[in-house]
């Protein structure tokens, strides 16, 4: 029975050995994984810092940029608007004085030859009694 025990006490040191090794396996890798995880916010920081100066350097210039254009944009569109107001009342303006030259011209137009072809009617009415006149005598 001694060699009995013996060989079942060797196969229980071997499977208590594994289970030590596994043991110190397992905290291995967890001290790995650890480490890797705190490498890996660091760079996620650092990426964040990186990210934040590129913005401070990159984008926040670009954007003043764009919003200086902007406000040209927005200048020159209000003085567009203003000119073109002001045209529009200019022609408005001339369209008036033109209707108003043209009716002032149209009402002298009539007086005038009306009162020719008054003159016209009176001298035709004149002639026509005196053709008559002879006719008769």
């Amino acid at each position: 029975m001694s060699g009995e025990l013996g060989t079942t006490n060797l196969l229980l040191g071997i499977m208590a050995a594994v289970s030590v090794l596994e043991g110190l396996v397992i905290i291995g890798i967890g001290v790995a994984g650890f480490m890797a995880y705190k490498k890996v916010m660091a760079l996620v920081d650092s990426g964040m810092v990186l990210a934040k100066g590129i913005e401070a350097r990159q984008v926040a210039p670009a954007m003043m940029r764009v919003n200086a254009i902007l406000d040209d944009v927005k200048g020159v569109t209000a003085k567009v608007k203003q000119e073109t107001e002001r045209v529009d009342q200019a022609i408005h303006t001339t369209i008036d004085r033109i209707d108003d030259t043209a009716d002032r011209v149209r009402t002298n137009v009539r007086a005038k030859t009306s009162a020719l072809a008054a003159f016209v009617r009176h001298a035709r009415t004149a002639l026509e009694g005196m053709l008559r006149s002879e006719v008769r005598t």
